[in-house]
């Protein structure tokens, strides 16, 4: 691991410190695991690792339109003007 400084606001520092407290990890452990969350969503490989696991979420449900009814449904609605 690397050494870094960051700056925080009185209020983010008061924030992080009362989770470390209340979760028995340390700051540094917080912030490391914001950061990778944060990455994790911002880099196209952890968009589409995510967009793989859901897959098939909807699989085998009866309670849905089909395709061709939501298609008719969307085809009836006129143009919004932007």
């Amino acid at each position: 691991m690397q050494r870094t400084q960051i700056y925080l606001s009185e209020s983010e520092r008061q924030g992080l410190e009362a989770l470390a407290l209340r979760s028995g990890r340390s700051q540094s452990a917080l912030i490391r695991e914001a950061i990778d969350n944060f990455l994790e969503r911002h880099q196209p490989e952890g968009r589409l690792a995510r967009l793989r696991q859901a897959r098939g979420l909807w699989a085998g449900r009866e309670d849905l339109p089909s395709w061709s009814a939501l298609r008719c449904e969307l085809d009836r609605q006129p143009i919004a003007a932007t």
